[in-house]
């Protein structure tokens, strides 16, 4: 039996099947029928589009290590997202935010599940409907020093623009980071001298070490992402002052972005219909987990109004 079935492996032609012996021939006829079947089908099956979603370290959206690990908002988001899109191989890539850039401008299928959008990115990023809601970025300031600000703030705000123009202190910000069309614009703006831009992995984590040594006194960035690193870093959020920025918006809109390709926007079609049909209050409650609790109340009744009035035809 084994003699006739290597002679089969090595004898076989779908066009020509020849009978070994009468013991043999069901066996023969078995294969030749799997072989048949095979040959049919391995036209019709088109292999999978592989799909390379970024992540990088960005609490409280994503979280690598630590005691909260895997619980930020869009490491909930994630799972259901490849779930609900079995047609595509997906390979998860942690990178840094430079690197991210870069992919995104590449030719493959590659998408990024947290990013604002701004009318720059869209000349080579495809954007989903809104994800979710943030609040927006601010400046921190140790308590000890936030008289340093006094002469720009005004009704518990910060004049951002009066500070970089006056050059009295250097502000600390997460190199190629959008911070929103009204941040990024006066950031352009601002004298060279006046900004301090951090490129490591764990940008604002270091910002806030130098803000902690003397090195800078403000540091720009999202309220409960500063809260996190903080306590990463050892420095209890309580030494902190936050104040929010006057004339930018109080709240962003969280994207997810793909490569500005056929494959791409296709993606972004299949995406945002599994965005309709997910329950937008789970992501909502998500984030202002992360939130102090004077802050909280206000976010949740601003993100439900606001997606309600999305989900408006």
């Amino acid at each position: 039996m084994k003699t006739g079935l290597s002679k089969l492996k090595r004898q076989f032609s779908p066009l020509h099947t020849r009978v070994l012996s009468q013991r043999g021939r069901g066996v023969c006829v078995y294969v030749a029928f799997i072989l048949l079947m095979g040959s049919m089908s391995s036209p019709m099956a088109q292999p999978k589009e592989a799909l390379v979603w970024l992540l990088r370290d960005l609490p409280p959206l994503m979280i690598f290590e630590g005691p909260k690990k895997g619980q930020g908002v869009i490491d909930q988001l994630l799972p259901l997202l490849i779930a609900g899109m079995p047609q595509y191989t997906h390979t998860l890539m942690r990178v840094n935010r430079a690197r991210g850039l870069q992919m995104l401008h590449e030719p493959s299928l590659t998408c990024d599940a947290a990013l604002n959008r701004s009318k720059e990115r869209e000349r080579w990023i495809v954007f989903s409907i809104p994800v979710f809601r943030a609040m927006s970025n601010g400046l921190a300031v140790r308590r000890v020093d936030r008289e340093s600000l006094a002469p720009f703030v005004q009704d518990g705000e910060v004049d951002l623009a009066a500070l970089l123009a006056s050059g009295s202190e250097k502000l600390g910000i997460i190199a190629e980071r959008n911070y929103g069309d009204y941040l990024d614009g006066l950031l352009k703006q601002a004298p060279p001298n006046a900004l301090t831009a951090h490129y490591g992995n764990d940008a604002l984590g270091s910002l806030l070490q130098m803000q902690r040594l003397g090195r800078l006194r403000v540091v720009l960035g999202y309220r409960p992402e500063i809260r996190y690193q903080a306590e990463q870093q050892g420095i209890a959020v309580d030494e902190l002052q936050f104040y929010p920025i006057r004339g930018a918006e109080k709240f962003l809109s969280g994207y997810i972005g793909c490569t500005d390709t056929p494959q791409g926007r296709q993606a972004i079609v299949e995406i945002n219909q599994l965005l309709r049909k997910l329950p937008r209050d789970r992501l909502s409650e998500a984030y202002a987990a992360w939130l102090d609790p004077e802050s909280r109340r206000a976010y949740l009744e601003e993100s439900r109004v606001y997606f309600e009035q999305q989900a408006q035809p």
